[in-house]
Order: structure tokens, then sequence, then C-alpha cells
């Protein structure tokens, strides 16, 4: 038995989650001294740290988005590597959200709290399953912590896209999907269905989806979109960021289907708001169920909800004689994945990809 509060070992702050016996931050939303980062996305991964620990393609990733000199220094750990912060030892392990995603156990004095960082705990060919992390307290994401969210089979909703490229051979398929996980996620799941022609690319998915094949991810015959001629583009796939596909960027291809990738397609009136043809439920976030099922997995007696829909996860934790609170933290689920520089032809003022919610999904 423990006699140290979990209070006393993370606490929310203004900057995020704070451990102050081990001197760090984990996913900060502010400049600190010692940032522990759970993965590439903006609203977690941010520039400015006097030192980053994170695995190494996080850190390469970080330094696709900020350049070389994103921290004052940066360490790489391997999943299922322990190292000792002051009076605390953290390990990472697979959160399954996006290549090099971690949960981040930190453990004093026989307590142990996990804190998910964004998770889902469905196949992925596109980065390392998430991993059960058994603890005392449990810190979970919300983005989609209300039961109507069900995200289902990713590989049924790539087959809907196919019979659509089927059905209209004379049309382009535009494809929103955000640029880190969602769209080599979903490239991977394409070429799992049989689709084997190239693929192509907005220059926004270029360096990220280079990324993934430099570290083995398979994706097949990928081209720029840029310089193709608009006939030629009739039948074919292409990936481009959710604000891609509202933009004059779309007049290059022939008749576009417009397609969008994200767990908020569940919710049909916000595929109709946004002018999407075709919706696909694909999240990298755990659904309702995956929430729900972890929370009981981890055997945790304690759950700390956090960015997103709080209120209904935190009460089933209670209907289920859990203690959980939420930890209201500020500064998260506005993913945009930075400005994309934009294309000969396409809009520079347009906005920066965003969910139907504004954060990735």
């Amino acid at each position: 038995m423990t006699n140290m509060r979990p209070q006393d070992l993370l606490l929310p702050a203004p900057a995020g989650l704070c451990c102050k016996p081990g001197g760090f931050h984990i996913d900060p939303v502010r400049p600190v001294d010692r940032a522990l980062i759970t993965h590439g996305h903006s609203d977690h991964a941010r520039a400015g740290h006097g030192a980053v620990l994170a695995t190494q393609e996080t850190l390469d990733m970080m330094r696709l988005r900020y350049g070389e000199n994103f921290a004052g220094s940066t360490q790489a750990i391997s999943y299922g590597e322990e190292i000792r912060l002051g009076e605390v030892r953290v390990k990472f392990h697979p959160a399954g959200h996006v290549l090099g995603s971690a949960q981040i156990a930190v453990t004093c004095n026989g307590l142990c709290i996990v804190a998910s960082g964004d998770y889902k705990d469905a196949p992925d060919p596109t980065c390392t399953p998430f991993e059960l992390v058994p603890c005392d307290v449990f810190i979970t994401e919300a983005t989609f912590g209300l039961p109507v969210f069900r995200h289902g089979n990713a590989a049924d909703e790539v087959r809907k896209l196919l019979a659509s490229v089927a059905l209209f051979p004379e049309r382009a398929h535009l494809v929103g999907a955000y640029s880190l996980g969602k769209a080599q996620r979903v490239i991977a799941l394409l070429r799992e269905a049989g689709y084997d022609a190239p693929i192509y690319l907005h220059g926004a998915m270029e360096s990220i989806t280079s990324y993934y094949q430099s570290r083995g991810i398979a994706l097949g015959e990928l081209r720029p979109a840029r310089g193709m001629k608009k006939a030629d583009l009739a039948g074919t796939i292409t990936l481009a960021p959710p604000s891609a596909i509202a933009d004059i960027w779309t007049r290059r291809f022939p008749d576009p289907v417009t397609v969008f990738a994200s767990g908020w397609m569940r919710v049909r009136a916000r595929a109709r708001q946004g002018g999407i043809e075709l919706p696909l439920v694909i999240s990298d976030h755990a659904d309702w169920d995956g929430l729900t099922a972890t929370i009981a997995a981890t055997g945790a007696g304690e759950i700390w909800v956090t960015h997103g829909q709080e209120d209904a996860l935190v009460h089933w934790c209670k209907s289920k004689g859990l203690a959980a609170r939420p930890l209201d933290l500020v500064g998260y689920g506005d993913e945009d994945e930075g400005e994309p520089q934009p294309e000969p032809g396409s809009n520079p003022g347009s906005k920066p990809e965003q969910s139907a919610e504004g954060r990735e999904a």
C-alpha cells in the first residue's frame, strides 16, 4: 500500500499535467523546463520547452513541424524503457493513436498513474497497437465520450470508398484526412483492401507520409497531385487536409466526390453541414465502447477524464463504483496540423485543418 495521494504525484496546472516530484509536465500547453510528450499532434506537442522526452517518432515529427531547434534538448525513449526523473519512474507504452504515440506511466512510492494521451483500441496497420497498462489511476481522453459514438469497422468504411470509386469512374475522389496519422491509416487500409493503383497526395501530406514510409510503413505507390492533368485524375483517390476539400484547390479535379474520414462523421448532420458527399467513420480515437472497456480493464480505482466529453464518462465511471473527476485542462482538442503550405491555385487564406468540432479525430 502507498500513502501517497494521486494529487501529490500528478496535478493539473495552467501549463498542463504537472509532476512536482519528477520535475516535469506531460503534454504542456506552454513552454516548461521539462516536457514529456505523448504524441506528435500539435495540441499535445508544442515547441519551446527546455527539454523534451518522447519516442523517437514523436521527436522526429516535432522536427518536421517546428524545425531542428524546437526544444533546448531532446531525449528519445523506447516503449517499455524505464527512466528515473527526480523521485519518480516513468515508462512509455504504446497508445495506438498514431505512429510513436505513447501512454505515460508515472510511478512513485508504490502509486502508478497512467496518462493515456490520445488512444484507440482498434487495429491500425500504421502504428504499434494499444497496450493495456494496469494502474491505480487512469487518465483518459474523452474525445468521443458519448454513447452515440460507436465507430464500427474502419475496413468497412474503406470498402464504401472503393465502391464509390467503382460507381463513378469519371470522377475524382478527394479524401479529407489529417496529415499525421489519419492519412497514412486510410492509405494502408486501402492497400489492405486490395487497391493497388497510385494514390495522390496534397502537398501538405508529403513530408509526414514520406516519414512513415521511412519507418517501414508500407503504403504502396504515392504521387503528388500537383502538376497532374485534370482528365488524368478521373477515377483516382487523392488525400488532402480537410480544409483543402472545401477550397478552390479542388477545381483541378474532375467533378470531385468530397470524402471526409473522421469519427465526427457518425453525426450525419455534420457531414451535410460540411458539404461532405461521402462521410467515412474512421477515427484514431477510442469510441464510447473502447473508452469504457479500457477504463474497466486497467483495474484503476480512480479515473481522471480530460479533453472531450468529460461529464458523460465521469458519470459512467461513478455508476460503476469508480472514483472519477474531470480535469478541465485547457488548450487541447484544437489540433490543426499546422498551416499547410498552399499549392498553386489554392487559397492562401484557407483555414488550418480542423474537424467539424475543430479537433483532430
